[in-house]
């Protein structure tokens, strides 16, 4: 367990990539993925945030985090051999946990690439690291975010090659298809996702 395991403060400040808490006369600055910026967007003054302090000689850093499960996907993300704490939050700032979570599961180097920082060598080491850790607890996590299959990787994968942005796509699946099996074809997703995208 981190030394701080939480803190409960005054948002002094937040942006996509840091969020400032004011408690006890302190203010900590801390890095978070945009899913807790976005988690963050709807909070009034004072928040709890999951933290892990990083110290490296002479430096210490705070990571963020707006659930137990993002948490704990950091740091098994963070284990990997080649990965540090910034390139996990990177990762984690490109998809959801559920995403992430059935990607390696299911081996797909070609949607893990697509990620921020990750070329093919570092997609299979995460996937040779951190599939068999990851499948003990994968049910428990997968059934708390939106319903994620084949299709709908296939969708995001069409979408991503016509250059939207990942967690763009992301975002309008999990309104569109949250905790329901699509019905629709490939094509009547795309054009359903698209219509979204371009609003």
């Amino acid at each position: 367990m981190s030394l701080l395991d939480s803190i409960f403060g005054d948002i002094v400040l937040k942006n996509k990539t840091n969020l400032v808490l004011k408690t006890g006369g302190f203010c900590f600055n801390i890095n978070i993925t945009s899913n807790t910026h976005d988690w963050l967007a709807d909070k009034s003054n004072k928040v709890k945030i999951l933290t892990y302090l990083h110290v490296k000689e002479d430096v210490m850093e705070l990571f963020g985090f707006c659930s137990e499960d993002e948490r704990n996907l950091f740091m098994k993300l963070k284990s990997v051999s080649g990965i540090g704490p910034k390139s996990a939050l990177n990762i984690l700032s490109g998809t959801s946990a559920s995403n992430l979570i059935n990607n390696i599961l299911s081996e797909d180097v070609k949607s893990l690439t697509l990620l921020p920082g990750l070329g093919p060598k570092t997609a299979k080491r995460i996937i040779l690291e951190l599939k068999e850790k990851l499948a003990d607890n994968s049910n428990e996590v997968l059934s708390s975010n939106s319903f994620d299959n084949q299709v709908l990787n296939d969708a995001r994968n069409a979408l991503i090659s016509l250059g939207y942005k990942l967690k763009d796509v992301n975002d309008v699946i999990s309104n569109e298809y949250k905790s329901k099996v699509p019905n629709d074809s490939l094509e009547e997703i795309i054009r359903k996702i698209l219509k979204k995208l371009v609003k």
